[in-house]
């Protein structure tokens, strides 16, 4: 694995992690900034992500670790928070269609740009990871 490529990893999960308190500090503290809606069934539904979310980030946390260390299991966090996140996009664009999220005005777009950042993230992540897979598992650490 190349510094350069180790290098990208890392700054793409640091931008994921960020996205991802970025997005609950502001749910538990500023909550008019990210919600799309005010009824309660919303506030249920997103008030049901916070674990699902501390795993994906755990896995993203632990992708890193595991490349900057040169670990295999690097590959292994990457294609489980890769999975992870597009799980989580499949259910929160469901949720928003069914709902009609997207049509409330800033918060729908807010919510969009949500569920692209989440698909983009995993989907990188699980292509970058798959492209790599012999590089990874043949790390010495």
């Amino acid at each position: 694995m190349t510094t350069n490529e180790v290098r990208r990893l890392t700054v793409a999960g640091g931008i994921a992690l960020a996205v991802l308190v970025a997005y609950w500090a502001l749910w538990y503290t500023a909550r008019d900034v990210v919600q799309s809606d005010t009824t309660h069934a919303y506030y249920d539904f997103e008030n049901a992500f916070p674990l699902a979310d501390g795993w994906l980030g755990g896995c993203v946390l632990l992708a890193v670790r595991g490349i900057r260390r040169g670990s295999p299991s690097a590959l292994f966090w990457l294609l489980t928070g890769g999975g992870a996140g597009v799980y989580l996009f499949c259910m929160d664009v469901l949720y928003d269609l069914e709902h009609g999220i997207y049509a409330t005005g800033a918060g729908g777009v807010i919510e969009l740009g949500i569920n692209l950042l989440t698909l983009g993230f995993s989907v990188w992540f699980l292509r970058w990871a798959w492209d790599r897979r012999d590089a990874l598992l043949s790390s010495p650490g």
